[in-house]
């Protein structure tokens, strides 16, 4: 990866402090569609600069749990507090604010197809910020270099791997300079190099700009590597829910045989 170069981000301030706030909460969020019960009774919090992996098999309400974050789904009961705020109820034009602070990597990246790489980073700062065209190439240019694909400024997304389309979609995410970004899947369909390098990056966004992170993922080395918490759902219920310490010497018969049985299917990488 390219050296971090020096562009107008705003580096939030990190607090070692043991009475911070959650930045991102879950307070008994149960959520179902039809006779299906996806979450039941969910509680989890991220404190502010942490990275929270939420982990489990297909089909827990992993991916659920960060639309309902994002407004795109409201939870049956429970609240959702995003920086002291309870959006549980919020309306589509209230959540518009609330995800100019909080932003979303799809798995396929959500580019728009028929933009540059470059004008797909430079999309979000051209939304009201009243910077000056040098100033936002400036700033895509250094985007692009921070998360390793700067020499494809030029090209389509069609033109890219899933795994760079996940880079550019970063750094499109890092344009409109949130608190914090949630990860949906981000090294499904990637090779195991790929996925280590977006790790790599998603660890060095944390460290550097002190984001607020939560990574969707069904690979356990993966978590290991980035997560400050662990979130393992199972059959709707949070089964699990502290350090990655803590899980590694946990007796919970369901967590202990998932992590088992991830040892002897995945790869190492």
């Amino acid at each position: 990866m390219a050296g971090t170069p020096d562009i107008p981000i705003e580096v939030k301030a990190e607090s070692n402090g043991h009475d911070r706030q959650p930045y991102i909460a879950f307070e008994d969020v149960s959520k179902s569609f039809g006779d299906v019960h996806v979450l039941k009774d969910i509680s989890f919090h991220v404190l502010p600069g942490e990275t929270l992996c939420i982990i489990g098999r297909s089909g827990v309400g992993k991916s659920v749990s960060l639309q309902q974050i994002m407004g795109f789904l409201k939870p049956d009961s429970g609240r959702i507090l995003i920086a002291g705020e309870d959006i549980t109820q919020y309306t589509e034009k209230q959540m518009q604010a609330v995800r100019r602070k909080v932003t979303m990597v799809f798995q396929n990246g959500a580019l728009f197809d028929s933009l540059t790489v470059g004008e797909n980073v430079a999309f979000p700062l051209r939304e009201g910020r009243g910077l000056a065209d040098d100033q936002i190439q400036q700033i895509v240019r250094g985007l692009l270099e921070m998360v390793g694909v700067a020499e494809m400024a030029d090209m389509l997304p069609s033109d890219l791997s899933t795994g760079m389309k996940r880079s550019v979609a970063i750094a499109r995410a890092l344009a409109a300079e949130p608190e914090a970004i949630l990860y949906d899947e981000p090294t499904t369909m990637v090779d195991p190099l790929i996925g280590k390098l977006l790790g790599n990056l998603i660890r060095k966004l944390r460290n550097q700009l002190h984001l607020t992170s939560i990574v969707v993922t069904h690979d356990m080395r993966f978590a290991e590597r980035l997560a400050d918490r662990v979130l393992f759902l199972h059959q709707g219920r949070a089964e699990f829910f502290g350090t990655v310490e803590e899980m590694k010497k946990t007796e919970d018969p369901v967590l202990r045989e998932f992590l088992e049985l991830d040892e002897l299917v995945l790869p190492q990488v």
